[in-house]
């Protein structure tokens, strides 16, 4: 891969089938991983879906000039499509900083529940970085990057597990802000707002559980881009965040310029049961969605391509969801399985720009590394590109001097023009040094 940098900062919500994966890029050698779907599927000849640690192994920082840099890995619920491929992380080359985690996975231990192997493996970790926390404590340090970890949420039976001994400053609870990384103070360029798990759900269902945040990235002229982040909740939680963060005068925590949508644009986030029993649209929530939604907001459906018509039984993505998501925003959803063509999909890059703020990174093909690194406003070099495996890699570029169209259909149109679907690029743009 061409050696480039890391756009200075952004998010890449990378093509892994119906699950999440989502890289956010801080700046300054500071990245966080939401999440991962790694399947063996990517490694087969006609893959279309993501190598991410292969692609993170080569393209995330290194500090030291070796070992690439993870500054957090965040897990918003235990299932397999959010944590496929954690043990090969694990046993990767990558050194993972810091690990947000949630209460939900002791009490699934203590309850004996199922968990997946990549989920066990999940759990050893945090249960080996709580020690040594608890040890570096007891010798009147602080733990190492690669032993560091937070605790996420309240439960009722804390007092049971490990963590429970460990200082206050190890644990977030709902409506806290989150302004270190990894030891590093970020608040400059970074905060996490923590909406959920609730304490009411600790003992609910893992999907309502789930890590809930909004993630604002700043620039350095005081450009915001606001992330949210709903892992796998349904309606009810999702409306008692909204209605929860307005009335506790937080109404701009549940602001966004991109939401991931939640459970992959299942339809439960916003129908549910109504009064004669039946399933219905609860216009309410999506009035929510909309009415804090910025004039250029985008929805993300991390998932497989849609399907012709939604049938009972099916899972998400549902065509009721995105047609609702659409309902609300001026721009199609974005679906990381057809980007930009269900046969070549590519991540769905966003660049915060100063000035402008998360902006869609147009897939075009850049015939030579000059073009590539054309400077972008504020002389700032903000390029992302990764191919997924077996697939070349198409370039991503934000700058005045390349054409600015939106949505898939401009993204198809620029892939086209440049070389046809198929053809291969004359060059492949790396996402950091390779």
């Amino acid at each position: 891969m061409v050696e480039t940098e890391l756009p200075g900062q952004g998010v890449v919500f990378w093509p892994v089938g119906t699950g999440d994966s989502t890289t956010i890029v801080l700046g300054d050698n500071l990245v966080m991983q939401v999440d991962l779907r790694d399947m063996k599927a990517a490694d087969e000849e006609h893959a279309v879906v993501a190598a991410v640690i292969d692609r993170l192994e080569e393209t995330l920082p290194r500090p030291d000039d070796e070992t690439p840099y993870l500054a957090v890995f965040a897990l918003t619920h235990a299932d397999s499509d959010h944590c496929c491929g954690f043990g090969d992380l694990l046993e990767s080359s990558i050194l993972i900083g810091e690990i947000w985690a949630t209460p939900r996975l002791w009490r699934e231990l203590s309850e004996d529940k199922p968990m997946c192997e990549d989920a066990q493996r999940f759990q050893v970790e945090v249960e080996r970085r709580v020690d040594a926390t608890l040890k570096a404590v007891q010798d009147g340090k602080v733990p190492a990057s690669g032993d560091r970890v937070r605790i996420i949420g309240y439960d009722e039976d804390r007092e049971l597990h490990s963590y429970a001994e460990l200082p206050d400053e190890y644990f977030t609870f709902p409506g806290d802000v989150i302004t270190q990384i990894d030891g590093q103070d970020v608040e400059d360029r970074f905060e996490a707002f923590v909406h959920a798990p609730f304490k009411d759900h600790c003992a609910g269902d893992r999907n309502d559980t789930s890590l809930a945040l909004q993630v604002q990235l700043k620039a350095s002229d005081g450009t915001v881009g606001r992330l949210l982040f709903l892992g796998d909740l349904a309606y009810p939680i999702i409306k008692m965040i909204f209605e929860n963060s307005e009335a506790a005068g937080n109404a701009d925590r549940v602001e966004w310029d991109v939401l991931l949508s939640p459970h992959h644009c299942s339809k439960k986030a916003m129908y549910a049961q109504g009064e004669d029993g039946e399933e219905e649209l609860k216009q309410d929530l999506l009035n929510l969605l909309q009415a804090h939604a910025s004039p250029d907001a985008r929805v993300i459906a991390s998932s497989l391509p849609f399907r012709e018509q939604d049938e009972k039984g099916n899972n998400p993505p549902h065509l009721l969801a995105r047609e609702a998501y659409e309902s609300i925003t001026d721009y199609p959803v974005l679906c990381t399985g057809e980007y930009p063509s269900k046969e070549e999909p590519r991540p769905v890059v966003f660049a915060l720009e100063p000035g402008l703020g998360l902006e869609l990174v147009d897939i075009t093909d850049l015939e030579n590394k000059a073009q590539v690194l054309k400077a972008a406003s504020g002389g700032q070099r903000l390029l992302a590109a990764m191919g997924t495996t077996h697939f070349p890699a198409a370039a991503f570029a934000a700058g005045t001097g390349l054409a600015h169209p939106r949505g898939t259909d401009a993204a198809r149109a620029g892939v086209q023009q440049a070389r046809g679907d198929k053809a291969e690029p004359a060059v492949q743009i790396g996402f950091g040094a390779a």
